[in-house]
């Protein structure tokens, strides 16, 4: 086959496949908040909600974040958008670190509740458009928090307001309830490989 065969061919192709696209993005009338999961065990499931808040900061939207296990960390993402986004983020640090840094259950859990409590204010403040609850996954997965109540707060939050909740081991009523589920998988990590976590790649 020659050159411009190929070329026609190729464009034929790409037009009756345009006509498809075209067809099914003008089925699509609907618009809601979203609640949205980034669950599994590869790496990347908080970065990509800290890109979900750079791409809503680009509209000018007002952003929350509540994070439910990290704390000890001072990360480059909160670095930058404290201080250039100070009047559209609203960003709440409330854990202590992981639960086997600090080996005391009671102590975690009121951390938990303390996070869960600023996340429904944040739910309720009209003005903010999306909510970041980062590693509530783990605060679930280890009995920190009710899955029943708080999948039912996610589920009756305002019609406007997209969620995204981060970590491992989503439960399955989350999931249930999601609108969006993305799950990291593994496929190689520098860690086993002896590579200890980075500034500006892991925080």
């Amino acid at each position: 086959m020659n050159d411009e065969a190929e070329a026609e061919r190729h464009k034929e192709k790409m037009r009756k496949r345009k006509a498809v696209q075209d067809k099914e993005v003008a089925g699509k009338t609907l618009e809601k908040g979203l609640l949205m999961v980034h669950t599994g065990p590869g790496k990347g499931k908080s970065t990509a909600a800290f890109g979900l808040i750079l791409r809503g900061l680009g509209h000018g939207w007002p952003i929350g974040v509540v994070q439910f296990i990290k704390g000890a960390w001072q990360t480059g993402e909160r670095r930058v958008l404290e201080a250039h986004f100070a009047d559209l983020v609203s960003w709440h640090t409330m854990g202590e670190g992981f639960t086997w840094e600090t080996q005391d259950r009671a102590r975690d859990i009121a951390a938990a509740e303390a996070a869960w409590k600023k996340a429904e204010a944040l739910m309720a403040d009209p003005a903010i458009r999306l909510l970041v609850l980062d590693e509530l996954n783990i605060a679930l997965r280890y009995d920190y928090l009710p899955v029943d109540q708080i999948v039912a707060a996610l589920r009756n939050r305002r019609s406007n307001l997209h969620v995204v909740v981060t970590g491992r081991n989503a439960p399955p009523a989350l999931i249930e309830a999601a609108d969006l589920v993305t799950e990291m998988s593994l496929v190689k990590h520098h860690f086993a490989a002896g590579v200890k976590a980075q500034e500006g790649i892991e925080f």
